[in-house]
């Protein structure tokens, strides 16, 4: 009863007043009238609040955002699906759901009186320019009567997140390389001497056609043992990102750090496509998103990658970690998007290179995103030249320059590397040149 006195509205305590006022008029003048108005005036809105308060509605909630995973500056869709689960209608409901700042403004909706029973949905839309990971909730109901005397506040707990991850562009198709690996159930065998009927057959299983069966190894292997049709193959990317805060300028949406996350996030979704295994390192030597041992080489799905973009900070680190180079499996293409780059980078950007099949990296032109002029203490193709000069295909970027444009002219590039090195003689690369995730496929008789 407290709290439901306490909850009067404006209204409802200029109601309790002006009966108080009337009634004590009514005393002094003696006006039997007047006292009935008084009484009613004051009645009306302290039994308002009587029921209110000792009502005890049952709300349910269901709450669902779709999509839960969109680019920044797409739309979400958010409904609410409210129930009355009590055994009483419910009066007049407010909803007002609350959300983060740079998700918009918080939405409020009524909701006329609901039966036992009944359900009531309602939908709006929520829009980020910010990636990041957000929280959706909790809903507050504000419960009023239809005087508009008396207004409750009840909040449900259950929230929903919603991640907005950075734009991904689409990129043009280039030549692409990087060293391949079996996957799946036709992972080859590695062996050192024997027949090739050795890495191509495997156990028989409930389903197989019959006349698969390879009775030669069957016989060696003491069951039956059934030819593999095809051997899948995919090659491994590691995505090198430099999200270091003094190798970028400006700040918020408009920086060149968010510029390289974007381009970082297209990068991934397109070496995932064309059928690689992929890998996103930091700057601090993290791999974000999980390593691709853990994804069990499923290469198509990039929304752990796409998450780890969307929380991405800048590191205060000064130098580059490539302890991830210890790893025995990283080798095979190399794609980095970097910024400022440093006589003291280097040697990092060296060792890179050079434990990598094919090394590919877009440098942003960094000071092309500061608000003032560029500063010609540093050229805008510094970046690319010290990459190239250590054995890279680089390629600079500026904040106007289309994403598109840049991977095209990174795979001329790689491209004409690819000729030198062929017209030079060079032999054993670690991958053919091409569509990757379908070619290499073998057939055993």
């Amino acid at each position: 009863m407290r709290e439901a006195l306490s909850a009067m509205t404006t209204r409802g305590r200029a109601f309790v007043a002006a009966g108080i006022t009337a009634l004590v008029c009514a005393v002094l003048l003696g006006q039997d009238d007047l006292t009935r108005v008084g009484a009613l005036l004051f009645l009306l809105p302290v039994v308002t609040a009587f029921f209110l308060g000792r009502s005890r509605y049952r709300l349910g909630l269901v709450r669902s955002v779709s999509p839960g995973l969109v680019s920044t500056g797409k739309d979400a869709r958010v409904r609410l699906d409210l129930a009355n689960d009590g055994k009483m209608p419910t009066g007049l409901l407010l909803l007002e759901d609350h959300l983060p700042y740079v998700l918009g403004t918080r939405p409020r909706f009524v909701v006329d009186r609901m039966s036992p029973g009944r359900r009531r949905t309602v939908e709006y839309v929520v829009r980020s320019d910010v990636r990041g990971r957000f929280t959706i909730g909790p809903l507050t109901v504000r419960l009023t009567d239809p005087f508009g005397l008396v207004e409750l506040n009840r909040t449900f707990t259950s929230t929903s997140p919603l991640v907005v991850v950075p734009r991904v562009v689409a990129l043009p198709p280039i030549p692409l390389s990087g060293a391949w690996t079996g996957s799946g159930d036709n992972r080859p065998r590695a062996f050192a001497s024997g027949s090739a009927e050795d890495v191509t057959v495997r156990e028989y299983r409930r389903g197989d056609d019959l006349r698969r069966v390879h009775w030669r190894s069957s016989a060696h292997a003491g069951e039956l043992m059934v030819r593999r049709e095809e051997q899948p193959w995919q090659s491994r990317a590691t995505l090198f990102l430099d999200n270091r805060h003094l190798a970028h300028r400006g700040r918020g949406a408009g920086s060149s750090l968010e510029h390289a996350v974007s381009a970082a996030a297209s990068v991934a979704v397109h070496l995932a496509q064309r059928g690689f295994v992929v890998r996103l390192v930091t700057a601090s030597g993290d791999e974000q998103g999980g390593s691709w041992h853990e994804r069990g080489g499923a290469a198509a799905e990039t929304a752990p990658l796409l998450e780890s973009l969307a929380v991405l900070t800048a590191s205060d680190r000064p130098d580059l970690d490539t302890r991830w180079l210890q790893d025995p499996g990283h080798s095979g293409l190399l794609v980095a998007v970097v910024g400022a780059i440093s006589e003291h980078d280097t040697a990092a950007f060296s060792r890179m290179r050079h434990t990598a099949a094919n090394a590919m990296a877009v440098a942003l032109d960094v000071d092309a995103w500061l608000a003032a002029k560029p500063t010609a203490v540093e050229p805008s193709q510094a970046g690319s030249l010290r990459l190239r000069a250590q054995g890279w295909q680089a390629v600079t970027a500026g904040p106007a320059t289309p994403l598109g444009a840049v991977w095209q002219e990174l795979g001329l590039t790689s491209g004409l590397a690819a000729r030198h090195a062929g017209s030079a003689g060079s032999v054993g690369r670690a991958g053919p040149v091409g569509h990757a995730g379908h070619v290499g496929s073998e057939s055993a008789s």
